[in-house]
């Protein structure tokens, strides 16, 4: 946008539909995101797998689990 207005080509040259289409998807894919629970359900995971390491790596501590025989996910 800084571009365009300050005249720098080949982006000068663009209309400004093109110039501002990025920022409009932006606000859709947010408000898609956000709408729907991906958001959400992103960090949730994140939360789930940071708790599943933090739990893993205190029972090897522990010497309840052996650090060469991994589990899957259950």
């Amino acid at each position: 946008m800084l571009l365009k207005w300050l005249g720098v080509e080949p982006v000068a040259s663009s209309s400004w539909f093109l110039v501002l289409l990025p920022f409009g998807l932006a606000v859709a894919w947010w408000a898609w995101a956000d709408g729907t629970g991906y958001t959400q359900r992103k960090a949730m995971q994140r939360m789930d797998e940071k708790k599943a390491a933090r739990r893993e790596k205190a029972m090897e501590a522990l010497g309840q689990l052996d650090p060469n025989k991994k589990k899957g996910k259950r």
